[in-house]
Parts: structure tokens; sequence; C-alpha cells
């Protein structure tokens, strides 16, 4: 018997629709007035907007996939160069990963 591999029940349309709605919000999404994604929340988001269930460490993958961490504020400095940033992400970073 061959084991395959498992994909991420995500698709990359359906990454892009969980990244905007985690932008609008924690309250937005019926979190109450505490603007902090929590993986349990975020679990339960995916779960209602895509009916799957993720565990917490999955949860904390597909935030990983689409850039995000537990660490990350949900409101970024007004002086934040975006360009920077990107071209950061894109040449910076893997080079060090190596």
């Amino acid at each position: 018997m061959r084991w395959r591999s498992h994909q991420p029940g995500l698709d990359a349309g359906r990454l892009r629709r969980l990244a905007d709605a985690l932008d609008e919000g924690p309250a937005a999404h019926g979190f109450g007035e505490d603007q902090r994604w929590t993986l349990a929340r975020v679990s339960d988001l995916i779960a209602r907007m895509f009916r799957t269930r993720y565990t917490l460490r999955g949860t904390s993958y597909l935030l990983y996939r689409i850039g995000w961490s537990v660490q990350v504020p949900s409101h970024r400095p007004v002086e934040r160069d975006e360009e920077a940033v990107t071209t950061w992400r894109r040449e910076v970073w893997p080079a060090g990963k190596r």
C-alpha cells in the first residue's frame, strides 16, 4: 500500500477568503469586543466558513501559509513600508532559511 501525502483542505481561493475574513477582525464574525484572534477562534471561523474542522496545530499551519502568526498584531503601524516588507519576504527571508 502506498501512502499519499495529504494536501490541506483549503485551496488558494479559500485561503484568500480566510485572510480577508481575518482582516475584518474578530468582532465582525461575532467574537465580541475582544479584537484578538486566537487559534481556537480561527479554527471556529474556518469551520463556519468552509464546514471543515482543523486542530489548533492545523490552524496554526494554515495561518503560517497565509503569512499570519500568533504574534502578529491586528493593527499595522501607519509608517509601515509595504513595498519593503514584500521585498524582504521575497528576497531576504528565503536566503536566510537556506
